[in-house]
């Protein structure tokens, strides 16, 4: 194989890695600030989806304007998401333990609602739209213009968010939360209010993910349920409460599908991806990037 399609190939597994890093980030903020593995995250990254469709095709809004929308209306979906239903659980939890284990339940749960509730309203369908289609040209490479968008705005937004907790005073207290949540609300942290508003940040990156991706694929009620596998698959190579980890961890894992189904089969994709998963849980538990 020529240089320009090594460059190609490597360009196009950075492109999808980038929506697996901002998918990831989003799941792995509300597992490692709360302990809420919800497993319904891809839900709401399909729910982006089909708002974004939505407004472009009955609206003629352009997608990228509505990504701002779609982040704020997913954002304030995951508030609520989390005061009627993580918040009640986390209430009458006894402990940790039982809280990961009950959340977990609420969030299969929310899976098939939400699922469910968009096959009501929009059909089983595969639904897409034409946007910044047409081709790119860097050197010999030549990528379509919405992919280079997907790619840029999701790297722009993990960064912003990494730099958020590392410079901010909000940052400061999210992470003192990772660190050890009873003495961050020994020194006056208030997880009443900071809880609901990373959820629902979390929830909000999952929109503007699959805002992302329904300017290049097609989209359908289904789609939710894989990116969620891929986020934890992601979470575990960058370590679980690590947001710089799961950047490179879902830029990695992008890489490593895009060299195996060309050099194997564009079929054996999640067997790739849960290889990669097992021998990180064989032999680096922790994570890759873990400390």
């Amino acid at each position: 194989m020529s240089l320009t399609g090594w460059a190609e190939l490597l360009a196009g597994g950075l492109i999808t890695g980038g929506i697996y890093a901002l998918v990831a980030i989003g799941l792995n903020l509300q597992y490692g600030l709360m302990r809420i593995m919800n497993i319904s995250h891809g839900e709401f990254l399909m729910l982006g989806a089909f708002v974004t469709w939505w407004a472009h095709t009955a609206l003629g809004i352009s997608p990228l304007l509505f990504l701002p929308v779609a982040f704020a209306l997913l954002m304030a979906l995951g508030m609520a998401v989390h005061w009627l239903c993580f918040r009640q659980v986390a209430a009458r939890a006894p402990n940790v333990e039982v809280f990961e284990a009950r959340s977990l339940m609420v969030g299969f749960g929310l899976m098939f609602f939400v699922q469910n509730t968009a096959l009501l309203i929009w059909g089983g369908d595969l639904r897409g739209y034409d946007y910044l289609a047409e081709p790119v040209q860097f050197g010999e490479m030549r990528f379509t213009a919405n992919k280079l968008v997907l790619f840029g705005v999701a790297l722009a937004l993990s960064l912003a968010l990494i730099a958020l907790l590392k410079l901010t005073l909000l940052g400061k207290a999210v992470r003192a939360l990772m660190q050890s949540p009873v003495g961050a609300q020994l020194v006056g942290i208030n997880t009443r209010r900071l809880h609901p508003l990373m959820f629902g940040i979390g929830l909000g990156l999952s929109g503007v993910a699959g805002a992302l991706l329904s300017m290049t694929y097609e989209i359908s009620p289904s789609m939710g349920e894989p990116y969620t596998v891929t986020a934890l698959i992601v979470i575990t190579l960058g370590g679980f409460g690590s947001i710089a980890g799961s950047l490179v961890g879902g830029l990695l894992l992008g890489v490593v599908e895009a060299l195996g189904m060309h050099f194997s089969s564009p079929s054996l994709k999640m067997l790739l991806s849960y290889a990669v998963f097992i021998g990180v849980l064989i032999w680096r538990p922790n994570g890759l990037f873990s400390r």
